[in-house]
């Protein structure tokens, strides 16, 4: 820190001193001085216990940590012949993860001469978005990556 002149504040106090008594100040009290505002004019610092003062900062930031959810993509994968028992199951699963707050993104896979039928792919991605979207609803548009036809679907807004 090179300033001459610093605005010290500490509880009540709020003052313009020079830098060497706030030094020497922090050095009576057996506290650490911390700058606080590097853009004012002077520099805005503070009296603190650094170690205690990183420790709130640490425990406010595991706190808030704690609290927030990270949305995760589940894959659902399915075969054109999916039978209607395995279509249940995928679809129950999908339900699940999007009930938990997940994304859920569904692959139809392709298979030889199932590519020349992909219209039929495509019927079993329609039935699939109308079964969940009670759930959640498509990311976009149904697509077709090479032989992958892909949906993302995310969950519904909580009410």
């Amino acid at each position: 820190m090179r300033a001459m002149e610093v605005r010290l504040i500490d509880g009540e106090i709020n003052e313009v001193i020079s830098r060497r008594d706030a030094e020497a100040l922090a050095r009576e009290r057996g506290l650490d001085l911390v700058v606080m505002s590097f853009d004012s004019s002077p520099l805005v610092v503070r009296l603190v216990d650094f170690g205690k003062f990183k420790f709130e900062n640490d425990k406010k930031a595991r706190e808030a940590k704690k609290k927030q959810h990270v949305v995760e993509v589940k894959e659902i994968k399915m075969s054109v012949r999916i039978d209607d028992h395995d279509y249940e199951t995928k679809k129950a699963h999908a339900i699940k993860f999007l009930e938990a707050g997940n994304k859920v993104k569904c692959t139809i896979r392709l298979k030889g001469r199932e590519t020349q039928h992909a219209n039929l792919a495509f019927d079993l991605g329609r039935k699939f978005v109308v079964d969940l979207q009670d759930f959640g609803s498509p990311e976009g548009d149904i697509r077709m990556e090479g032989r992958t036809i892909t949906i993302n679907i995310g969950p519904a807004k909580k009410k």
